[in-house]
């Protein structure tokens, strides 16, 4: 199955910035809109809310930044739209001010020229070498909620049941819930993808896991955009990812290796 999209000439780009807090961010640029997810029944940040218009903002400690991506899907009028974290961008040559320090992120020129030969801007895969996308999310994770979207899948969309298990032998994919997409593809994504998760909503009792752990609707979230994009064969870039924050890889390296040897499930994000 393939998809053809058509390229549109109005050329209006919106990026949201997923925010849980006050940061710095890119104001003043207008491609960047910070939003404020989760955001109903919390103070107000200077963001954007995800609470307002057609939102599902409450379902946030579960969804995480898919609270932002729905809202941007149903309340954006635009014709390219796109997702990056308040601490992870898109490197560019757009500066902007972060904790004190300029950092580059992409810019609308930089976007419309990539999208001149691409229906989709990704980050850099994430290579895992010594486990599977599978094998990983079991030793990190509650494997529960990957096996249920299988079944999922397996009953409403079984066209995407081969790339599904190819879970089992990958060992990279485009993480992060970061995409930058042609709106007309993001519409049938969503689509896809929120049917899934308000089917796997009532699949699984997430009182069963902790705070941590309940958030697996956003997990589970990043591994289907492969398989979503993969089945529908969409023409895609990859840019390089930068981190407004100093990253402790040697932790994050500790952390999966006593994941795989010891099989003690992750407590927190790193």
């Amino acid at each position: 199955m393939e998809r053809e999209f058509v390229q549109n000439d109005n050329k209006i780009v919106k990026i949201i910035i997923a925010a849980h807090k006050k940061y710095d961010v890119p104001f003043g640029n207008e491609m960047y809109l910070p939003v404020h997810v989760g955001a109903e029944g919390k103070d107000d940040i200077g963001f954007q809310k995800d609470n307002e218009g057609n939102n599902i903002s409450l379902k946030n400690p579960y969804f995480c930044e898919l609270t932002g991506i729905y809202w941007a899907w149903k309340n954006l009028q635009t014709d390219y739209v796109g997702l990056v974290h308040y601490r992870r961008y898109f490197k560019g040559n757009f500066p902007f001010k972060v904790n004190g320090k300029t950092k580059k992120i992409l810019s609308k020129n930089q976007v419309l020229e990539i999208f001149k030969t691409t229906d989709v801007i990704l980050p850099k895969k994430r290579n895992y070498y010594i486990e599977t996308l599978y094998s990983h999310y079991e030793h990190t994770m509650y494997v529960e909620p990957l096996d249920v979207t299988g079944e999922i899948i397996k009953e409403k969309y079984p066209e995407y049941q081969k790339e599904f298990e190819k879970l089992k032998v990958r060992k990279s994919a485009h993480m992060f819930n970061m995409f930058i997409m042609k709106k007309e593809i993001l519409d049938a994504y969503c689509k896809w993808l929120f049917d899934i998760l308000f089917e796997l909503e009532k699949r699984i009792d997430n009182s069963k896991y902790n705070s941590f752990h309940a958030r697996f609707y956003g997990r589970v979230s990043e591994l289907l955009l492969d398989i979503w994009l993969n089945t529908n064969k969409i023409k895609f870039k990859e840019v390089k990812v930068i981190s407004t924050e100093k990253v402790n890889w040697i932790k994050k390296g500790y952390s999966f290796l006593k994941a795989k040897f010891t099989k003690e499930k992750y407590d927190k994000s790193f």
